[in-house]
């Protein structure tokens, strides 16, 4: 059964259905953004009227800018690297506090060709805020080169912000 695996039946795209999700409950949401350098918030603004419900971004390529822009604690990064649940739930916390958003999501991950923080290349953590103050991340091992890594990092992270709003995270 495909059951929650299906977000759309007239064809819209996932951004579109997150979008109506968002807009239905009067959220909105923000996004901090590491391997995939913008991707996220370009699906999310590509919806018509997505200022309803988009506040901002960050995109936090440096562990130095995820430190002095989101908040990570810097202790985070060295203990856990920044490709790691931990770092993942504090950028979208960060993120979350900083444009006052209903919920957060965060990207952090090796897209490739080559490991800088010696995870895997493929290895992406997503973070969600919600409403309730808390966060949780997801880890995942996506194939694929540079750009269709990125690309299914997006993805993923606009198909959990959905879960979450549906009461189905992973």
């Amino acid at each position: 059964m495909l059951g929650d695996r299906i977000y759309s039946r007239d064809g819209s795209s996932l951004e579109a259905v997150v979008g109506r999700m968002l807009r239905e409950r009067g959220a909105t949401v923000s996004v901090a953004e590491s391997c995939t350098g913008g991707l996220l918030g370009e699906r999310i603004t590509s919806v018509p009227g997505s200022s309803d419900y988009f506040v901002g971004g960050f995109l936090v390529y440096t562990d130095r800018l995820k430190t002095d822009l989101l908040g990570v604690d810097p202790e985070l990064i060295p203990q856990h690297t920044a490709v790691s649940e931990p770092v993942a739930e504090a950028m979208a916390l960060g993120a979350r506090a900083r444009t006052g958003s209903t919920y957060a999501v965060s990207v952090t991950g090796e897209a490739g060709p080559e490991s800088a923080t010696g995870v895997p290349v493929g290895t992406v953590v997503i973070g969600l805020a919600g409403p309730d103050g808390k966060a949780h991340a997801c880890r995942y091992a996506l194939f694929g080169d540079r750009a269709g890594i990125r690309a299914r990092a997006a993805q993923w992270a606009l198909d959990d912000l959905r879960r979450c709003m549906s009461g189905n995270p992973r």
